[in-house]
């Protein structure tokens, strides 16, 4: 009797392990997915894009997330991941709302052609009219305000702001907890810190420093283009920009795995940043950075827009991605 239990129970067993190998194998064999639909309304001057429309999130409002690949993208490669904010702006500038763009494909294909940088692809978070400022802002810096002067910040005069939650918090959740592992999953990348960056301008610098700040173990580098330091309209006597060295000063990742990338221009909204230069040298050096993983650029004459960032994007994409081979 007790020999016909064992006998049951090895059938069983057997049973339970050729089903387990059985749904293994079907994983295997069944395509992933694609959630990513070809764009071809976008005009690029190499590689392709794909557009997610729109990307559901427990954290934010919902948004169109695009990928761009470049040309000959194989899933024979692993390719490192880029993740920029302000989407619409990158690529097409028919899409874009001024006529501008960064040419972020442009410089992506010379770049990797010419073996400067290491192969990657970029995903693109587009931005929402009148949420981008409470997406984008450094939402723990805010405490470090005295409740006087967030007062003093609230009742600025500006639409976008005015009367709105900060939201920076589940903006960068749904980046590393929902999307992330989304690219993950249907493109061929790979999938830790050290290929992982985060990129963007004015208030997407403030972001992609916060980015890098907040998940360490996520992003290994980030390029803080034009970074906003005034933190909103720029006035007299500002509380927001100490706030948010503070945070810098306390939060800034291991130097020894990190790299992070500040730079600015002289006109226009970019005539405010150069006096924050001296500030952010001194935290940043403070901190264990150097020439080599820290750089904050003074690019003179350049102003506040997607045109003075495609100039010099070459120089932030070499400084994360620089190619070993």
């Amino acid at each position: 009797m007790k020999k016909l239990v064992y006998i049951l129970i090895a059938i069983g067993l057997m049973s339970c392990k050729n089903e387990a190998s059985k749904k293994e194998t079907e994983s295997m064999d069944t395509p992933k997915e694609t959630v990513f639909k070809p764009f071809p309304e976008a005009t690029l001057f190499s590689g392709s894009l794909l557009r997610y429309n729109p990307v559901e999130s427990k954290y934010i409002k919902p948004r169109p997330v695009d990928v761009w690949l470049p040309e000959n993208y194989s899933e024979s490669k692993t390719y490192a991941v880029l993740y920029m904010h302000d989407g619409q702006m990158l690529f097409d500038p028919t899409n874009s709302w001024n006529g501008q763009e960064w040419k972020v494909d442009e410089w992506a294909s010379k770049l990797m052609e010419s073996n400067k940088t290491k192969d990657f692809i970029v995903v693109a978070i587009h931005n929402l009219n009148g949420q981008r400022w409470q997406d984008l802002f450094p939402e723990k810096s805010f405490s470090n305000l005295s409740e006087v002067d967030q007062e003093l910040i609230n009742k600025q005069s500006n639409a976008i702001k005015e009367g709105s939650d900060l939201n920076g918090d589940n903006y960068l959740k749904f980046l590393v907890e929902e999307l992330k592992p989304l690219v993950d999953a249907q493109f061929s990348v790979y999938t830790n810190k050290e290929n992982t960056f985060v990129m963007g301008s004015s208030m997407g610098g403030l972001m992609s420093m916060y980015a890098i700040c907040e998940y360490p173990d996520v992003f290994s580098g980030a390029a803080c283009l034009s970074t906003h330091w005034p933190g909103a309209n720029p006035i007299d006597n500002n509380p927001l920009p100490e706030a948010i060295f503070k945070y810098l000063e306390a939060h800034a990742p291991n130097p020894e795995t990190h790299k992070i990338y500040f730079d600015y221009g002289t006109k226009t909204l970019d005539a405010h940043y150069p006096q924050y230069a001296p500030k952010i040298d001194t935290i940043m050096h403070a901190k264990g950075y150097n020439d080599s993983n820290y750089k904050n650029l003074k690019f003179e004459g350049t102003n506040h827009s997607e045109d003075s960032w495609s100039q010099r994007l070459d120089v932030p994409l070499t400084f994360l991605l620089h190619s070993n081979s």
